[in-house]
């Protein structure tokens, strides 16, 4: 199995993409660690694992805004388990807001989530990784990061274009200790993230797309897999389009 004995954090593991990517390192071997703001969805989703998997995992109410908050997480996954392996920052939120109606509380919030929480999670791993000469951290940029906002709000778009650079950063800074960095930048994804959307919206985005639909869950845990994996080992600094051929570049 590609993660036998690998220890893995997943935030915003409760949903979405993040669950999807801990069932896969469960199924796989990893001992996961689920955070989550949602206390009960990241509860739910390791019970789901360990019932499923029969591989150690548990669950940890973690705000990736607050740096104590994420101190804690990573203090208790290490004390467990020994060691960390894998950093999947997933955690996130998306808003559609014109412009000009973003206030500065919309704006400060989703760069803080989105970015500041990339920056903060990968930090706090940096020293057990860099100690351990290896370590898989990935991060959730955007197409959106790349091209400005299509269907999202412009803080949106600003807050993933900082986690691809970020990315990038983290990529030259750690890589001569063993250390890969990297980042999807999907399209949008039938998640609850984009549930509230106008069906004119979904619809007008899977047409601009040449395999002509939105991406699902699996569509972009199978690639996390991947970059997370040995595999992947001499791969790092990659922003990796998942978007159904919207952007080719």
């Amino acid at each position: 199995m590609r993660f036998e004995n690998k220890v893995a954090i997943v935030t915003g593991g409760g949903q979405g993409i993040g669950k999807a990517v801990a069932q896969g390192l469960a199924s796989e071997g990893a001992s996961v660690v689920i955070s989550d703001i949602n206390k009960e969805a990241a509860g739910k989703t390791a019970e789901e694992i360990e019932d499923s998997c029969q591989t150690k995992t548990f669950a940890v109410e973690t705000d990736v805004k607050k740096k104590e908050a994420i101190h804690n997480l990573v203090a208790l996954a290490e004390k467990e388990f020994g060691r960390i392996d894998i950093l999947f920052n997933s955690a996130g939120i998306c808003k559609r807001i014109d412009i000009e109606d973003i206030s500065e509380e919309e704006w400060d919030e989703m760069i803080d989530i989105n970015m500041r929480g990339v920056f903060l999670c990968s930090q706090a791993v940096m020293s057990i990784m860099k100690r351990q000469q290896q370590g898989r951290i990935l991060n959730m940029a955007s197409l959106a990061g790349k091209v400005g906002g299509i269907a999202v709000g412009a803080h949106y778009s600003a807050s993933k274009a900082g986690v691809i650079c970020l990315t990038k950063s983290f990529a030259r800074n750690l890589g001569p200790y063993g250390i890969t960095v990297n980042a999807l930048a999907p399209g949008p994804v039938d998640t609850a993230m984009i549930q509230d959307w106008p069906s004119d919206v979904r619809e007008d985005m899977a047409r601009q797309a040449p395999l002509g639909r939105i991406a699902m869950t699996e569509d972009v845990a199978e690639p996390a897999l991947f970059l997370l994996s040995d595999a992947a080992k001499h791969i790092t600094g990659e922003i990796l389009d998942i978007n159904g051929g919207i952007l080719m570049d």
